[in-house]
């Protein structure tokens, strides 16, 4: 098994507006990309338990073209009101680098 982190290109979130986190995971090459799609352990079920979101508020995708997984959530807190733990979001993509890829 390897952690997420150790076989991706970049692992980033940022702010999509005021109200909504995306996150980006891209990848080196087809075969790591692959491997780590077809895992099943980066999936919109995956982010609405990380951070704690429902399912149905997960926007999730694929891009093959791109080596690249997606996904959007909503913000807890908007961007800069009174208790946002970080206004541009760069941050939230932490717990994301150590899922385990079979």
């Amino acid at each position: 098994m390897s952690k997420l982190g150790d076989i991706t290109k970049l692992i980033r979130s940022k702010n999509a507006g005021p109200f909504l986190i995306t996150f980006d995971v891209l990848f080196e090459d087809t075969a790591t990309y692959t491997r780590v799609r077809d895992s099943g352990a980066l999936t919109a079920e995956t982010f609405a338990r990380m951070y704690r979101t429902p399912i149905g508020d997960v926007e999730f995708s694929t891009y093959e073209a791109g080596l690249a997984i997606k996904a959007t959530i909503p913000r807890k807190i908007s961007s800069g009101d009174i208790g946002d733990p970080d206004i541009y979001g760069g941050q939230l993509y932490g717990p994301l680098v150590d899922i385990e890829i079979p």
